[in-house]
Formats: C-alpha cells, sequence, structure tokens
C-alpha cells in the first residue's frame, strides 16, 4: 500500500470523520435508516408544540369563536418547530457532503485566524466521494422529501384556515 506524507488536517476536522460523528449523533441520526424514522421524531416535537401553539392562537378574539379555525391555525403553527429541526439538520448534512466531495479541506490547526488548505491524496478523495454518494446523498434526499412535506402541510393546513 502506498505510504501517504502526514496529513495535517487535525483528525476531527477530517470529514470522514465529521460525517461519522454526525452519524453517531443523536438528532442527526434520524434520517439515516429511513423516512419514517425522520417523520417520527418530527411527529412527536409537532404534537409536543401544538398545545402551545394552540394556547397562543386561542388568544385570538376571532379564532376564540371558531373552534375549527382555532384548531387549524394552530397546528399549521405548530409545523414551525419540525420545519426548523429539518433545516438545521439539512445545513448539517449539506455541510459534511460538501467536505466529503471536495478535493481540498479547509481546516484550523489551532484557531480561527490560522486557516489551513490541505489537498487530499486520491485514495482519501475516492473514499470520501463513495461515502458522499452511498450514504450522505440518499439522507439528503430523505430531507428533501420531509421538508417537501412540511411545505405541503403548511400550505394545506393555511388553505384550510382560509375555507373555514
Amino acid at each position: 500500500m502506498e505510504r501517504l506524507g502526514p496529513c495535517p488536517v487535525p483528525p476531527e476536522q477530517r470529514p470522514l470523520r465529521q460525517y461519522e460523528e454526525l452519524r453517531g449523533s443523536w438528532f442527526f441520526a434520524w434520517p439515516t435508516a429511513d423516512l419514517a424514522g425522520l417523520l417520527r421524531p418530527l411527529a412527536l416535537s409537532w404534537l409536543t408544540v401544538l398545545p402551545l401553539t394552540l394556547l397562543v392562537a386561542s388568544g385570538s378574539w376571532v379564532l376564540r369563536h371558531q373552534p375549527a379555525r382555532l384548531v387549524a391555525a394552530g397546528a399549521v403553527a405548530a409545523i414551525a418547530l419540525p420545519t426548523l429541526m429539518l433545516v438545521r439538520q439539512w445545513l448539517g448534512w449539506t455541510t459534511i457532503h460538501q467536505r466529503l466531495v471536495s478535493e481540498r479541506v479547509e481546516y484550523e490547526e489551532s484557531g480561527w485566524y490560522d486557516g489551513q488548505v490541505w489537498e487530499k491524496p486520491l485514495p482519501w478523495r475516492q473514499q470520501d466521494l463513495l461515502v458522499a454518494q452511498h450514504q450522505v446523498r440518499p439522507i439528503l434526499q430523505r430531507l428533501q422529501q420531509a421538508i417537501g412535506l412540511a411545505a405541503t402541510l403548511m400550505l394545506a393546513g393555511a388553505s384550510l384556515c382560509q375555507a373555514l
């Protein structure tokens, strides 16, 4: 096997290691298995925040006298928390994907002021590309589906609020 020179990138800043850390994280692991594994905790977060959004919506004089509209408005507002969680996951996984497909690794040796760039050797680049294509890309696709579902639910709920 070809011996590579020492890698100057600190281990915790290497894209493959960052991928493993993200995948092992409680929050970012949600979309790694399947869409159902992602939707369960999002639905739970929606149910958790729903009473609060219903309470806030009940402060509206108009909605207080229209219970169906009040419930619809509260349900639509409660989708905001799962949507923000999805956006945070999207940003984290997109960053890892970009670092994996890049030919170079930007890193910090000791602080914010000493940014360096290191070109990945070919074997590292090939391994990172495989992980990006076969591991991270499906996660990003699941997140896209979930974000699309959240947007559809928000639009449908807003239309329902108008129709009631």
